[in-house]
C-alpha cells in the first residue's frame, strides 16, 4: 500500500524530472557552465528562447537550487546567474548524455530508417471520405463559414422572408 509521504515523494520526482527534462532548462545549464552569465548573454546564447521563458527557467532552476541568482548594487542592478554546486553536478550528468548521445546517433539513425521503411505503408492512417460505406457518422451538407465573434448575425434571404 503506498503511504502518503511515498505517493508526494513520486509526484515530487515527476515534478524534478520534467524540469532537468525540459528542453530550455538543459540548454540554460549547459549554457551557465563555465561562468555566471546575465540574462541577455543567456538569452543570446539559448538560441530560440523567449523573454518570458527563459525568465519562468531561471525563476524554476533557482527554486531546485540549480542555479544561483546574485544581483549587485549597481545603477541599472546587474543580475548573474551561475550554476550552484547541485547544478554544476547535474551538468555533468547531462554531458554524460550528451556524449552518450554522439556515440549512439549513427545507430539511432539507422534504427529510425529501418523502422520508417517497415512501417511506410501503415504510417499514414487512412481516413474515410464522404461518399466511403466505411464512414460510420453521419454527413452533414458543406461546412459554413464561421462568422467572427461578435459581428452580427446575417438577415435571413430564404421563403417567407422579406
Amino acid at each position: 500500500m503506498t503511504t502518503p509521504a511515498r505517493a508526494d515523494s513520486g509526484a515530487l520526482l515527476r515534478d524534478v524530472l520534467a524540469r532537468i527534462g525540459d528542453k530550455w532548462s538543459v540548454i540554460v545549464i549547459c549554457r551557465l557552465d563555465g561562468q555566471p552569465r546575465r540574462f541577455n548573454e543567456l538569452r543570446r546564447l539559448a538560441q530560440g528562447i523567449t523573454q518570458r521563458m527563459l525568465s519562468a527557467t531561471l525563476r524554476h532552476l533557482e527554486r531546485d537550487g540549480l542555479v544561483r541568482r546574485t544581483v549587485y548594487a549597481t545603477v541599472p542592478p546587474q543580475v548573474q546567474y551561475a550554476l550552484t554546486e547541485r547544478g554544476r553536478s547535474l551538468h555533468a550528468i547531462l554531458y554524460q548524455l550528451v556524449d552518450w548521445t554522439d556515440d549512439n546517433l549513427a545507430g539511432i539513425q539507422a534504427s529510425r530508417a529501418a523502422y520508417d521503411t517497415g512501417h511506410a505503408t501503415h504510417s499514414a492512417p487512412q481516413t474515410a471520405s464522404i461518399g466511403d460505406p466505411r464512414r460510420s457518422f453521419p454527413t452533414r451538407g458543406p461546412a459554413r463559414p464561421q462568422r467572427p465573434p461578435g459581428s452580427p448575425r446575417p438577415k435571413p434571404n430564404g421563403p417567407g422572408t422579406r
